[in-house]
């Protein structure tokens, strides 16, 4: 049904149940011109009479209406992928308030709302000004504080804690961000082990695929994490090139052994430029050429199809059926467009002083603005 699509709905119940116009009229004690009216959209039946009728049809007031206030899985990503594409290729306000229409409209779908939050976090410096970027991370932070109160979903309201921590980190707010995540992500917590007893779960049971899926993206999301967390260590370690440089050579190694650039180019792209900034800072003049050679091939993979997606590869062969079971699908939080316009601009940071001069590295600029 769609929403407050009564009029079609009376009509298609109606004839569902073999009645004419005066047979409805005579039940509901209405006169016949009254139920013409609302099957042609011309008036609506009086708000007392909706009970009566959706009781005579079997179905709930809210169906009766056609108002759904929750979304499937699949009608989540459709409108993710359509907000974030609207982003890329519209003015920004404009969609912002798109999506506010539909948080009004599907205030107690949690899932599409914490969907929202992502696409907010990934858009708001898109705004127009940094006190507009600032409000929109307001927004962000309330509506995470609405789902974080009212769902039950225990794993949304965990991670939408998370969301929430990333938006308070932006606007500077140290202090929540420390009371919400400190106690959460202790490394002696049990809730790090529970992927694993679950597997010997599913071993015991007999239960072999489950537990070789559920290992493929323990795996997957692992190494995404310890990658992840290993390039902010390089930021963090911009003074001190032994720590700097070991991390480099060991994060590069298992980015080969797990074919990185390819499973994961937009992660790999991340750590390759991190380590062109290191080594820039450093006056590792090749080091970084080399580095910045491999950010540039990175991008080339992320950008060779029309789409960024989520994928696996020969060996995380399962993965795939675990991002299609999320909200947010295989699709990139982000429009490839929108990504695009900003990774054309990556290289011309003061950071890479070091480099302008060089051949080598004005030609790596001119292969990524030529990336479409």
């Amino acid at each position: 049904m769609n929403p407050l699509s009564i009029a079609e709905n009376i009509l298609r119940l109606r004839h569902g149940k073999k009645m004419t116009q005066e047979q409805l009229a005579n039940f509901i004690g209405v006169t016949k011109a009254s139920v013409s009216k609302w099957e042609t959209g011309q008036s609506m039946p009086d708000i007392i009479i909706l009970p009566q009728l959706a009781a005579l049809f079997d179905v709930t007031v809210d169906e009766l209406l056609g108002y759904v206030p929750q979304l499937s899985r699949e009608q989540i990503q459709k409108l993710y992928q359509k907000f974030a594409a609207d982003f890329a290729g519209s003015p920004f306000e404009e969609v912002l308030s798109q999506t506010q229409k539909y948080v009004k409209k599907y205030y107690s779908c949690y899932p599409f709302l914490f969907q929202i939050c992502v696409l907010w976090l990934n858009h708001y410096t898109m705004a127009q000004g940094e006190e507009r970027q600032r409000e929109i991370l307001v927004l962000l932070s309330e509506l995470c504080e609405h789902i974080r109160e009212n769902c039950r979903d225990v794993r949304i309201a965990d991670d939408v804690i998370v969301l929430q921590a990333m938006a308070h980190l932006r606007l500077g707010k140290r202090a929540e961000v420390v009371d919400a995540l400190e106690e959460m992500s202790r490394p002696d917590r049990l809730m790090g082990q529970s992927a694993s007893v679950l597997m010997q779960a599913y071993m015991m049971a007999g239960e072999k695929e489950k537990a070789e899926s559920l290992m493929q993206i323990s795996m997957y999301n692992a190494l995404i994490s310890f990658v992840g967390i290993s390039t902010s260590y390089i930021s963090m370690h911009m003074d001190q090139p032994t720590a700097c440089e070991s991390t480099i050579n060991r994060i590069a190694q298992m980015a080969e052994t797990y074919r990185l650039r390819q499973l994961n180019p937009n992660l790999a792209a991340g750590f390759e430029y991190q380590a062109v900034m290191c080594y820039c800072l450093q006056g590792e003049k090749q080091k970084a050429l080399e580095h910045a050679g491999y950010y540039v091939l990175c991008l080339e993979e992320l950008f060779s199809s029309a789409a960024i997606v989520l994928h696996g590869d020969d060996y995380f062969d399962r993965i795939e059926e675990w991002f299609e079971k999320t909200e947010g699908g295989t699709g990139a939080p982000r429009s490839r467009q929108v990504v695009l316009d900003e990774v054309k601009q990556s290289l011309d940071s003061p950071v890479f002083a070091l480099l302008e001069e060089e051949n080598e590295f004005k030609s790596l600029k001119r292969k990524l603005n030529e990336i479409q």
